[in-house]
């Protein structure tokens, strides 16, 4: 009997993990390591963050799933990889140290015949002094942040009410931020739950960020295809912003947190201050700091992870100016380029370029999204990658020939913009291919066929339809297949 073990048990790894034991129940093994004893709907944290929802809604019992479902588990996070194994052991394995009350700081050696690193990132907070919810900025990142974050802005809003006025800033803390996504919607509930609560008046709401533009997102902007007309996303995202009373600060990274103080840097080199009352910024990622060994314990961590800790796949990551990038870079299977048997995906995997174009301020600090690889992305590259190996565990490898570039997969997004039930909205768009290709679509890269964007309370309702219906796919219940990535 063959093992496959993954590491993380987020939207891919968990995807993976569900799809790999339907097809290979009764021969083979599924083992699934995540320090986490909860698997969050990360999507929703951000309602956790302005009170829509409550972290028990966004949240349940990993094990509980896995037990019912015959999947191997262990409440632990991987240290080491030995893609050849070790001393101890003649296959490969990975040291793995116990999360878990009453295995807490234990270690284990687990051996693999097929590795699926979907670790996802690391919360650098670190890389910029003052940021993150230890610090002088708060986040919704994860559940237990959206909750923290929320107690702080109850806080404010009562403040508020008492003739207080306030200045508010959410966006990225840093020059090299990876998703806008998470603050994009967290910005625009915040000034729903504020006008809610009578105090719109007193709030300036202001959006920092580390994209050239509005409406970059990380990828490179778009035009989009909306009420028959084709706009550029700049466009409608100003106009989201001005009919909202938004001020937006773009092409910055932020080089310092204090308390009601951050420093950011612009393009040209200058340093600014902007004083707030509240700031909601999202940290840039990095790899978890998985490190690597070969069979006589030397360090190999360089040959399997890029510099930012993420692994290395199967794209071209030769050095090339902006304009000489192509599609055809970018990862198709996943695969380790030296051990087949290690995969990575989601955020795991080492991205071979930006999609936004790269930029540095005069003083040489990187202002610029790196590739966003979250949410629909993830899902299909799991199930992809965990049925090709599940043929090639199955003794059918000639069929493991799936492929999930992301220079050839579309994506649909619906960002909220305010979670009322009568009254809310979601910004609903799609995109397709999600890196541009402009060697197929010349005048915009992408397919106006298929890259749409629309506002309105339907898009808010889809989003909570979605909320439910992705919970109960991974909960594993009756049909959850039938529910796409």
């Amino acid at each position: 009997m063959q093992r496959l073990l993954i590491l993380g048990a987020g939207i891919s790894g968990h995807t993976a993990a569900l799809h790999a034991w339907k097809k290979l129940k009764g021969t083979h093994e599924v083992m699934v390591v995540s320090p986490n004893k909860n698997w969050n709907w990360i999507p929703s944290n951000i309602w956790v963050g302005v009170g829509f929802m409550e972290p028990k809604q966004v949240t349940f019992d990993l094990e509980k799933v896995y037990y019912k479902e015959g999947i191997h588990y262990r409440q632990a996070k991987a240290l080491e990889i030995y893609p050849e194994g070790n001393s101890e052991h003649k296959k490969p394995c990975v040291l793995i140290e116990y999360t878990s009350e009453g295995r807490r700081g234990q270690q284990e050696f687990v051996e693999y015949d097929y590795l699926i690193n979907s670790t996802g990132p690391k919360l650098n907070f670190n890389a910029t002094p003052g940021l993150g919810p230890e610090h002088h900025s708060y986040s919704v990142c994860t559940y237990g942040h959206a909750d923290e974050t929320w107690k702080a802005l109850q806080i404010l809003i009562n403040e508020m009410r008492h003739g207080q006025k306030k200045r508010i800033v959410i966006g990225t803390g840093h020059g090299t931020c990876t998703c806008q996504g998470a603050a994009f919607e967290y910005l625009f509930n915040v000034e729903y739950i504020l006008k809610k609560e009578g105090v719109r008046h007193m709030a300036e709401l202001y959006w920092i960020s580390n994209e050239a533009e509005l409406g970059d997102f990380g990828m490179g902007g778009m035009h989009i295809k909306m009420g028959g007309y084709v706009t550029h996303s700049k466009i409608f995202t100003e106009s989201l912003y001005a009919e909202r009373g938004i001020k937006w600060i773009t092409q910055a990274a932020v080089k310092e947190v204090r308390d009601k103080e951050l420093t950011y840097e612009d393009l040209d080199g200058v340093m600014h201050e902007l004083d707030f009352d509240f700031a909601m910024l999202l940290p840039p990622f990095s790899g978890v700091g998985l490190t690597a060994k070969n069979k006589a314990g030397a360090d190999i961590t360089s040959e399997l992870f890029a510099a930012n800790g993420f692994m290395k796949v199967d794209g071209d990551y030769t050095p090339k100016e902006y304009d000489n990038w192509s599609p055809e870079d970018w990862p198709k299977s996943y695969k380790h380029p030296k051990y087949d048997n290690v995969y990575a995906i989601g955020i795991a995997f080492a991205p071979p370029h930006s999609i936004s174009k790269p930029m540095k301020s005069k003083s040489g600090t990187p202002i610029f999204p790196t590739p966003p690889r979250t949410g629909m992305p993830s899902g299909v590259m799991a199930r992809e990658i965990a049925f090709n190996i599940c043929d090639r565990m199955l003794g059918n490898p000639e069929k493991a020939t799936r492929t999930a570039s992301m220079a050839k997969m579309g994506a649909a997004c619906i960002a909220s913009a305010g979670a009322g039930v009568l009254d809310g909205t979601a910004v609903s768009m799609t995109v397709y291919p999600i890196v541009p290709d402009f060697e197929t679509f010349e005048e915009t890269g992408r397919d106006l066929n298929f890259t749409t964007g629309e506002i309105g309370l339907a898009g808010h309702w889809i989003k909570h339809l979605l909320h439910h219906g992705f919970i109960y796919k991974a909960k594993a219940k009756p049909f959850w297949r039938l529910i796409p990535e």
